[in-house]
């Protein structure tokens, strides 16, 4: 079973966010979000999907185990995933267009 709270962390320090700049890219309360970690509370759905929002994910994605990624994608393609998710929209765009043109 998947750790939100764990996962939301990896992420987060991954790309070297504090929890405030996880708070200003999701629009969220830094409060909130030290009290899920305080209270070891699992955030709504609504502020999941603004956090997800955030690290350029949908909710699937990020829900999604690693073990079960693992089966489906190559360690490649796993990582050009993981990469890509890291960029801003902006940049993902330009990938896409990329991509798209070869």
């Amino acid at each position: 079973m998947i750790d939100i709270l764990e996962k939301i962390r990896k992420l987060r320090l991954e790309r070297n966010w504090s929890e405030y700049q996880l708070a200003e890219k999701s629009d969220l309360p830094q409060s909130t979000i030290s009290s899920w970690y305080r209270k070891n509370q699992i955030p709504t759905i609504s502020s999941l999907e603004k956090i997800c929002s955030s690290f350029n994910l949908t909710l699937s994605q990020f829900l999604i185990e690693e073990s079960t990624s693992s089966k489906i994608l190559t360690e490649e393609q796993q990582e050009l995933l993981d990469n890509y998710s890291r960029l801003s929209k902006k940049q993902q765009s330009v990938i896409l267009e990329l991509v798209k043109s070869i």
